[in-house]
């Protein structure tokens, strides 16, 4: 298992479109995916977990990933709640 700490970046934070893209982002990855914030701790490729966190713009995040493909996944979301990866896979 590997995990990351950062910070979102997207510009809306993670409000319902957002968090549909983040889950297609994770649920391309085999590895199991969690993001953590405060106390809370969720599967990244739920989106009913994602929307409890209710993230915005600077809020501090840990992902944790663990299975086969955890860097590429950590890769992956890191890149999205930074913004530089859209949910389709483009830059």
């Amino acid at each position: 298992m590997i995990s990351k700490s950062m910070t979102v970046g997207l510009p809306g934070g993670l409000d319902a479109r957002p968090v549909a893209e983040l889950v297609q982002v994770a649920s391309r990855y085999a590895s199991n995916i969690h993001i953590e914030c405060g106390t809370i701790k969720v599967n990244a490729k739920s989106i009913m977990g994602m929307m409890t966190l209710d993230l915005d713009k600077g809020q501090a995040v840990t992902i944790e990933a663990d299975g086969s493909d955890e860097k590429a996944a950590l890769e992956g979301l890191e890149a999205f709640l930074k913004g530089l990866l859209s949910a389709d896979g483009s830059l």
